[in-house]
């Protein structure tokens, strides 16, 4: 039985220099192939475009010499394989219709191409054209074959029209690609695109499956439209004048991109060009696809996540389009607008074009929820903990998701030259110290300052050594708008990055640094219940404690709140068994390393067994400063000092010169008045400040000078390996003992401290230098001003009736009665 569409196809295909064949698709596959070549259809790809160029933008009749020439395409295709007999007959279909909705008569149509002929020049030459029109005009005349009349009665009866692009299940995403070429049928293969393997590796630097990974995922993560619309906020808060510095300040390479974003912003053109991004990533989908660099479960749900993220962004085709005309316009440093209606004309507006059904539902809930999961599975290793907070330090990392992939050795020296000059962290200390830098006691700090803040709980700002810096005060009172955020994530950020640095640097166990990112993701999820909090937290830290002599981090975390492709909205948020990076010390044990005041850095952690390069640094000092060369003699002298120490060198040697002033002159005088041994002359100096009463040390108690030295000592003895833990925390319980029961709290604390220090120091011309700048460290600490000093503000006095006010979370340190939970 004769197939009225089929035949009439093949009648016109006549008019294309074809022998009568009943069946248009019957052309032997290889000479098909040929003839696509010669007509300039390398793929499938070119095939959809020409197809869709065919029907024209609607408004005015399409060409008739294009649709005849897509009537060939169409049965080539078939023919070729490219197509099915299924699409390949709904396409004759449409193409029938609209010919036949344009055309009253065959004559009309003949007479529409004899017209497009005679525009084009008769460039076709002598191809048979006329005699093929005589024919099917003779034809007609005889009411033989399929007439005009007929193919009218079929198209009315078949007039539910076939779907032209795919309908399978999630097919629909591949739509989003019809701006690079209509995606035809599914599933993909090489005939899609011709040459791609070539244009990947030229123009991507992509040359096999985990590469195309790699920049899938950071397509969808950052992209190029992170430094875009960094650039594009920066300019918009700036003067004119500003405006053109940062463009004379570009590379040369760069100032045509530079050109292009200020005209932009000059212009009030929205700044938005994330489809640029996200409707690549949708192409290099569709790519490992077709080369089978990805199953078709695998492209589909990339193509997805692409989808999905414009969903986030785009009401309608026009905004995506636009959107990706600015972006391409940045990357190429040519502004493009101006010709996007023309660009994007056949899209919008062809009647046939992919782009008819609305963009908001062109997916479905279920199918993006799938992809959902693929995305997150993809960022399942703890390691994208580690990518995705180090990522807002160096955006560069950001390409490094998906499959581990190797490190250049040019990244591997930079890593370990930071390690080494900025941390003085090297590979042979081995993973466990990085503990060091995993600071939950200045958390705990941060959080405690805080609350106190926001109840107007925060230390006075004079103390006896004077007021307290003016600019750490503004950036301490501030505090009060972080009381909501847990601070872990300040310390965290940073932690991170450094565990990056040590990844990339390969000296460490890589299993150890895995079980570190691991432990990193564990204590996150518990202190935030999602990424929202997190970022919320970390915006706000940030911005209340910018790191000094560095650009503020705010922008880069406000761009990863707002940008729904941020990996941090797509990593693997569980809660499950707690654990940290390193250990959280005790409420009591962190307040006991506090007594050390500023004899040294704060102790934000608990100490650990340094290198062996790091404890030859710490037995120098420990030997030039007080003559101990083992643990035992360590021991010996601290017990010395908890037991009596210098406070009772001054209550025997010195305190009875109080109770007789005529001896302690007469004292000073014979020593004056002959050559002194350096004992002596200690002795002397001694005894003038006693004279003097310098620095109140005949009024003051002094013992916080011993307690202090205790601390550093201990601590020091702990990195040695010289004190074992249990050992450590006793002799930390006893200073804590003894300073509860010589002082009521910290100011006093600190009286004695600054006396003892001033006492026993010994001769040197920086004495006044040093004094001045002890006075300004006890401020701070006393003061919290600025807020990372020193912790004494943020911590109750050993033995003192509580004061500060709880902070509204969890991330305190153990022994915290005061938690809220």
């Amino acid at each position: 039985m004769i197939d009225p569409l089929n035949a009439w196809w093949a009648q016109q295909l006549v008019l294309c220099d074809w022998a009568f064949d009943p069946d248009p698709l019957s052309v032997e596959a290889q000479a098909a192939l040929v003839r696509l070549q010669g007509l300039g259809v390398a793929d499938r790809g070119e095939l959809g475009w020409r197809l869709v160029e065919s029907f024209g933008a609607g408004g005015s009749m399409a060409d008739p010499a294009r649709l005849l020439a897509a009537l060939e395409l169409v049965a080539l295709a078939g023919g070729a394989g490219w197509l099915d007999e299924t699409t390949s007959r709904a396409w004759a279909h449409r193409l029938a219709g609209e010919i036949s909705a344009h055309h009253s008569d065959l004559d009309a149509w003949l007479a529409a191409l004899r017209r497009a002929r005679s525009a084009d020049g008769w460039i076709h030459g002598d191809d048979g054209f006329s005699e093929a029109c005589e024919a099917l005009a003779a034809l007609e005349y005889e009411g033989h074959g399929i007439t005009w009349e007929r193919l009218g009665e079929w198209l009315a009866i078949h007039d539910d029209l076939p779907p032209l692009w795919p309908a399978e299940e999630g097919a629909q995403v591949w739509r989003l690609r019809a701006g690079f070429a209509p995606v035809m049928v599914v599933p993909a293969d090489e005939q899609d695109w011709s040459g791609l393997t070539d244009w990947l590796a030229d123009d991507w630097q992509i040359r096999g499956r985990d590469e195309l990974l790699r920049v899938l995922l950071w397509l969808g993560a950052q992209g190029d439209r992170q430094g875009w619309d960094l650039d594009a906020t920066r300019l918009l808060g700036s003067d004119p004048a500003s405006r053109y510095a940062w463009l004379n300040n570009l590379d040369h390479g760069e100032q045509r991109y530079g050109r292009v974003l200020l005209e932009l912003v000059e212009h009030g053109e929205p700044l938005e060009w994330a489809a640029w991004d996200w409707l690549r990533l949708v192409d290099l989908a569709w790519a490992g696809a077709c080369l089978g660099w990805l199953s078709g479960r695998e492209a589909i749900d990339f193509a997805l996540h692409g989808a999905d993220l414009v969903l986030h962004r785009y009401s309608d085709w026009a905004a995506l389009a636009r959107a990706y005309q600015r972006g391409r316009s940045l990357f190429e440093g040519r502004n493009l607008l101006p010709a996007f209606e023309a660009d994007w004309r056949l899209l919008r507006q062809s009647p046939i074009s992919p782009w008819r059904p609305a963009l908001q539902g062109l997916v479905g809930h279920d199918l993006l929820e799938r992809s959902q999961r693929a995305i997150r599975s993809w960022r399942s290793d703890p390691r994208h903990w580690v990518l995705a907070l180090a990522a807002v330090r160096e955006p560069e990392l950001a390409s490094r998701q998906g499959p581990v992939g190797p490190v250049s050795a040019a990244r591997r020296d930079d890593a370990r030259e930071y390690l080494a000059e900025t941390l003085d962290l090297h590979s042979d200390e081995g993973v466990e110290a990085l503990s060091r830098y995993w600071l939950p006691a200045q958390a705990h700090h941060l959080n405690q300052l805080a609350a106190d803040a926001a109840h107007g709980a925060l230390p006075p700002v004079e103390t006896s050594f004077g007021h307290a810096d003016p600019t750490g005060l503004v950036q301490r009172d501030g505090l009060r708008r972080g009381s909501r955020h847990a601070a872990t994530i300040h310390m965290a950020e940073k932690y991170a990055f450094y565990l990056q640095m040590a990844m990339d640097s390969e000296g460490f166990d890589a299993e150890g640094l895995a079980s570190l990112a691991d432990a990193l993701r564990a204590s996150l999820c518990r202190f935030y219940p999602d990424v929202r909090r997190l970022m919320e937290a970390w915006a706000s830290w940030e911005t209340l404690l910018p790191e000094e002599e560095q650009p503020s981090l705010a922008l880069e975390i406000r761009w990863h709140q707002e940008d729904p492709g941020s990996l941090l909205h797509w990593l693997d948020w569980r809660v499950g068994e707690w654990q940290e990076p390193g250990p959280r010390p005790s409420l009591s044990v962190f307040t006991s390393m506090a007594l050390v005041g500023p004899l040294n850095s704060p102790a934000w952690s608990l100490p650990h067994l340094e290198s062996e390069r790091e404890c030859v640094s710490i037995r120098e000092w420990i030997d030039g400063h007080y003559g101990l060369q083992e643990a035992g003699e360590l021991g010996e002298f601290l017990e010395f000092l908890l037991e009596s120490g210098d406070r009772q060198e001054y209550l025997i040697n010195y305190a009875p010169y109080t109770l007789n002033v005529a001896r302690l002159g007469s004292e000073i005088a014979t020593l004056e008045s002959g050559e002194c041994s350096d004992e002596e002359r200690t002795h002397l100096l001694r005894l003038q400040r006693v004279r003097d009463n310098e620095d109140a040390c005949n009024e003051t108690d002094m013992a916080a000078w011993d307690v202090a030295q205790v601390v550093d000592l201990a601590i020091a003895a702990r990195q040695l390996g010289w004190l074992e833990e249990g050992a450590f925390v006793a002799v930390l319980e006893r200073a804590h003992g003894l300073a509860a029961a010589h002082y009521s709290g910290w100011e006093a604390y600190a009286r004695g401290l600054y006396a003892g220090f001033s006492f026993f120091m010994g001769e040197t011309p920086e004495r006044e230098s040093f004094l001045a700048g002890f006075r300004q460290a006890l401020i701070a600490w006393l003061t919290a001003a600025p807020p990372l000093v020193g912790p004494w503000a943020s911590l109750e006095f050993p033995g003192a009736h509580p004061r500060h006010w709880a902070p509204m979370h969890v991330d305190t340190l153990p022994g915290d009665s005061r938690t809220l939970h």
